[in-house]
C-alpha cells in the first residue's frame, strides 16, 4: 500500500518561509522517487521538485529554483520541501506524490491529500 500525507501548510507573509512535510510509506520510498507539485485556482498543476530514490538526485522547476529545497529522511520516512522567500504567486494547494523518474522527465503516480499554502499580507 502506498500512503502519502502532507502537512505544514498555512498562512505566511510575503518573504516568509514554510517547511512542508510528506510522510511516505516504506513501500513508496523503496520503489519511487518523491515529488512536490502545486495547483492554484484556475491554473494547471505544476511540478516543483523531486528527489530520486537512489542517489538522492534532485530536480527543481525554474519557478522555485534557488528558493525551495527538497530533502529526504529515510529513517523518519519523510520528504520535506523547505520554501523560502515566498511570494503571493506561490499560493496554491501543495501535493506530494510518488514519481517515476526525477528530472526533466518524471511522471506522478500516487498522491497525498494536499496542504494549502497561502502567501498574503
Amino acid at each position: 500500500q502506498v500512503e502519502l500525507v502532507e502537512s505544514g501548510g498555512g498562512l505566511v507573509q510575503p518573504g516568509g518561509s514554510l517547511r512542508l512535510s510528506c510522510e511516505a510509506s516504506a513501500f513508496a520510498l523503496d520503489y519511487y522517487a518523491i515529488g512536490w507539485f502545486r495547483q492554484a485556482p484556475g491554473k494547471e498543476r505544476e511540478g516543483l521538485s523531486c528527489v530520486s530514490g537512489g542517489r538522492g538526485n534532485t530536480y527543481y522547476a525554474d519557478s522555485v529554483k534557488g528558493r525551495f529545497t527538497i530533502s529526504r529522511d529515510y529513517r523518519k520516512k519523510m520528504v520535506y520541501l523547505q520554501m523560502n522567500s515566498l511570494k503571493p504567486e506561490d499560493t496554491a494547494v501543495y501535493y506530494c506524490a510518488t514519481t517515476v523518474g526525477c528530472g526533466v522527465n518524471w511522471t506522478p503516480s500516487y498522491w497525498g491529500q494536499g496542504t494549502q499554502v497561502t502567501v498574503s499580507s
